[in-house]
């Protein structure tokens, strides 16, 4: 390099560096947008959801929208429109957390208001409601493909034991949840 290439080195090296700020500038904004969108399908498959009923032991979910729901599993459904429902959860009820008792294929019986799922005992129905309205008894037989039979511990849980609720079926599946608190 001579001492007459040290004035257009020079001024690369100057356009390079008034460059360098928008290069970064951009870099920024495209690895900014691809974040927003990844949280974006993030949020659209996942909530932390808050339980404010007292038949499941703990007040944060975490919900997988897009999560298959298997035995045991706790999850997130809409409970069906009926005017029991309504009378006791208002016309726009909260989403219902329960357990995954039984799955298609399982067999439901009940025998002096106990259910059972493949003759193991898993909840025993109360005859009124909170409300004192008498409580018809949930569906039995072999659960239909793409339903389940829910419930929870506690002994005034609203759920498959109970007509009103009956099976849980896909479509009214909103996710697969966790506990984390």
């Amino acid at each position: 390099m001579t001492h007459a290439d040290a004035p257009r080195l020079s001024s690369r090296i100057g356009r390079l560096l008034t460059r360098v700020p928008r290069l970064t500038l951009l870099a920024g904004l495209v690895a900014g947008a691809l974040v927003l969108a990844a949280t974006s399908r993030f949020a659209e498959s996942h909530a932390l959801m808050i339980n404010a009923s007292p038949s499941l032991p703990y007040w944060a979910i975490w919900l997988d929208r897009n999560g298959t729901p298997a035995r045991g599993d706790l999850i997130v459904f809409m409970p069906p429109r009926s005017s029991f429902v309504i009378r006791h959860f208002g016309t726009k009820p909260e989403p219902f957390g329960k357990r995954v008792l039984g799955v298609a294929g399982d067999r439901v019986t009940e025998t002096n208001r106990e259910f059972y799922v493949n003759d193991k005992p898993v909840a025993l129905a109360k005859l009124t409601s909170r409300l004192g309205e008498p409580l018809a008894l949930g569906p039995t037989g072999i659960i239909p493909k793409g339903c389940y039979f829910v419930g929870s511990e506690h002994k005034d849980g609203f759920d498959s034991r109970y007509a009103a609720i009956g099976w849980i079926c896909k479509s009214q599946v909103i996710g697969v949840g966790r506990a984390v608190l």
